[in-house]
């Protein structure tokens, strides 16, 4: 049986993507109304540039400069059995995360299963105040009960189909069988 991909459907563009960010990046200052203590940490590799975009709209909005962090969740994740690791990017955050809020930034949230590993990898970095959660898509087909904080857009999705997240914007993909 081969598996191919039907041409996909763009679902936000380039101008979608950059509005949903300045909005993403409004609900967070509205939210936290002590900027000095966000730290704002991109799950490599996916939520890193989103991320970035996020802490310099967020700069802009407020002149406070929250630091920016990247963490990996190769090492974290519970399907190891299913697939091998494959470490995506170093983890780098430059400040200790106790008693700060954090900004946890992925492009996709799907089954929750990779959230739940970086909030594990987070503890590593000391025990946050509280952590929040940035997706541009939410897909649905959650296994957890995780629930993003800010969303870039709801997208009903099938199991199978593929999600591609970028600057230019958002394509959804089905898979055939």
């Amino acid at each position: 049986m081969s598996i191919a991909a039907v041409p996909g459907t763009e679902i936000l563009g380039a101008d979608d993507v950059s509005r949903a960010i300045t909005r993403i990046s409004h609900e967070i200052v509205e939210r936290n109304s002590d900027l000095s203590q966000i730290v704002i940490v991109g799950m490599q590799t996916g939520g890193v540039w989103i991320a970035q975009r996020l802490r310099d709209a967020v700069n802009k909005i407020s002149n406070v400069n929250i630091p920016l962090g990247a963490v990996d969740i190769s090492m974290y994740r519970d399907d190891f059995s299913l697939r091998p690791v494959v470490l995506s990017a170093p983890t780098d955050i430059p400040v200790d995360l106790t008693g700060r809020t954090v900004v946890l930034v992925d492009d996709v949230l799907f089954t929750g299963r990779t959230v739940r590993a970086a909030l594990e990898a987070l503890n590593d970095h000391g025990r946050p105040r509280a952590v929040q959660l940035a997706v541009m898509v939410d897909r649905g087909h959650r296994e957890l009960p995780i629930r993003p904080d800010y969303v870039g857009k709801n997208i009903p999705t099938h199991m199978s189909d593929e999600v591609s997240v970028g600057p230019d914007g958002v394509i959804v993909a089905a898979v055939v069988q």
